[in-house]
């Protein structure tokens, strides 16, 4: 019973360190686009709420909403959408 637990105890870790590796290594900023590439990044829930959203916006749209896409890339980033 203890080296079946033990077993799969060290599958679980070694999978954990596989999948970590797989993280993005650069986190210079948010990939180069042209002015129309939106930029996909996870936004707060709205009051009364627990779902968080992901909203596509340019760069410029960011930035108007106070956000700086390469500041906030590494954290928030989901995906990019090129026109």
């Amino acid at each position: 019973m203890a080296h079946a637990l033990l077993i799969a105890l060290s599958t679980l870790i070694a999978a954990s360190a596989a999948t970590a590796n797989t993280q993005p290594t650069d986190m210079a900023g948010a990939p180069a686009g042209t002015p129309e590439t939106r930029y996909c990044m996870r936004v707060e829930p709205q009051t009364g709420s627990r779902i968080e959203s992901i909203e596509c916006w340019t760069r410029a749209e960011w930035a108007e909403g106070g956000v700086d896409v390469d500041k906030d890339w590494a954290k928030e980033g989901v995906r990019v959408l090129n026109a």
